[in-house]
């Protein structure tokens, strides 16, 4: 039984070790010369190449054990819960950054050691050496590519209220006091919950304000009385949250007269993704924005339609 055990433990220590070497050295090495506003990109070889690499790993090291496929499937995915605990201790990711990350992570860990059961099954030295060099390559190629992509989300709700009343809690609201609900929020992720400005003209300054005490500090760049306001995000928070890995550019409301008392309130947000790949983090930016813009659009909406 200990014989059996020992070979699991040595794949779990090796493919973790081996993961936080590789991407210490795309952090640190490679990784800075793509710095771009202090933010430096996580790119898609980390949570792709690497798992997939740590299954690998794990799966020569239980090469000579007879394990079913479903054994195999849990020790991939405590293989996968260690590096995300590794990751949070050494890496300094944030609780939620992982939850989200978590199950890519662990897809490509599952994946990794399926192809490495496959691959030690047959025995083929040429095999395996080809695909540890293709992977090696990929690895390669992706780190010194430029890793670049912006995206701009939209929403838009109906307010029972005339242009010029909506306008009144566009610039600047006061504090929002409803329960959040999404459920992101109510994990800890910070929620917006107040708007400030300056003044009401182009040029003035604007802050939006966040459950933890976040402040996002903005500038008036269109100010189109009952029509639009749009600002651009002059400094914004670092953490080791998803802040951390997502620049939000550019924030817009757009109001039209429905000419029957109505208002169509629509929300804009422009971001820079500094995580990869975005097929699959983009719709978690993209999840995390609409439901930013409906927390405030929903609370203007509230404000308006209030006699």
């Amino acid at each position: 039984m200990i014989n059996k055990i020992k070979p699991l433990y040595k794949g779990y220590i090796v493919s973790n070790l081996v993961a936080l070497a590789i991407t210490s050295f795309s952090k640190y090495l490679l990784a800075p010369n793509f710095w771009t506003n202090g933010a430096t990109p996580i790119i898609y070889s980390e949570f792709v190449i690497i798992p997939f690499l740590m299954g690998i790993i794990l799966s020569w090291y239980l090469r000579y054990t007879d394990v079913s496929s479903r054994k195999l499937t849990g020790y991939a995915c405590m293989n996968a819960w260690i590096a995300v605990v590794l990751s949070f201790i050494f890496l300094g990711e944030g609780i939620i950054c992982l939850i989200i990350v978590s199950p890519l992570l662990m897809s490509f860990v599952i994946l990794g050691a399926f192809a490495g059961k496959a691959m030690f099954r047959r025995n083929n030295q040429t095999l395996n050496a080809s695909i540890f060099a293709m992977l090696f390559v990929m690895f390669i190629v992706d780190s010194l590519s430029v890793h670049h992509y912006e995206n701009k989300v939209a929403d838009t709700i109906v307010i029972n209220a005339p242009p010029a009343e909506v306008w009144k809690y566009v610039v600047a609201y006061k504090r929002i006091e409803s329960p959040s609900k999404y459920w992101l929020f109510h994990i800890g992720m910070p929620s917006p919950v107040q708007s400030t400005a300056d003044g009401y003209y182009q040029g003035a300054k604007r802050k939006c304000i966040f459950s933890n005490g976040y402040v996002f500090d903005e500038k008036i760049v269109t100010y189109d009385e009952n029509k639009d306001l749009t600002f651009d995000i002059t400094n914004q928070p670092r953490d080791p949250e998803i802040m951390g890995h997502i620049d939000i550019l550019r924030g817009q409301f757009l109001l039209k007269d429905n000419n029957d008392g109505t208002t169509t309130l629509t929300g804009n947000s422009w971001y820079r993704l500094y995580v990869f790949p975005v097929w699959y983090y983009d719709i978690w930016a993209e999840s995390v924005t609409r439901n930013v813009h409906l927390r405030v659009m929903e609370h203007i909406k509230q404000l308006a339609e209030t006699k």
